[in-house]
């Protein structure tokens, strides 16, 4: 499971690049099992760059600073 930082979306890019270069590469030399490795790398970069775009569209959410309960909270009749 990991996590992109949307500033690196750029070094994707960069990746993507050089994984296409190794791609053409290994088609001209009929390298068949490095290309079907290569193109499976491709598809989970495109994948994970994608994700990362949309987390970075969605806004962050402010889950406050949790406290302590006090006894005053245990005894409300509310509590479960």
């Amino acid at each position: 499971m990991l996590r992109i930082n949307p500033k690196m979306l750029s070094r994707l890019e960069e990746l993507e690049a050089d994984l296409l270069a190794r791609l053409r590469r290994a088609q001209e030399e009929n390298w068949l099992g490095e290309a079907e490795g290569i193109n499976l790398t491709l598809t989970f970069l495109r994948a994970k760059r994608e994700e990362t775009q949309r987390r970075a569209r969605r806004p962050a959410v402010d889950l406050g600073i949790p406290r302590a309960r006090s006894a005053k909270d245990h005894s409300r009749k509310d509590y479960p």
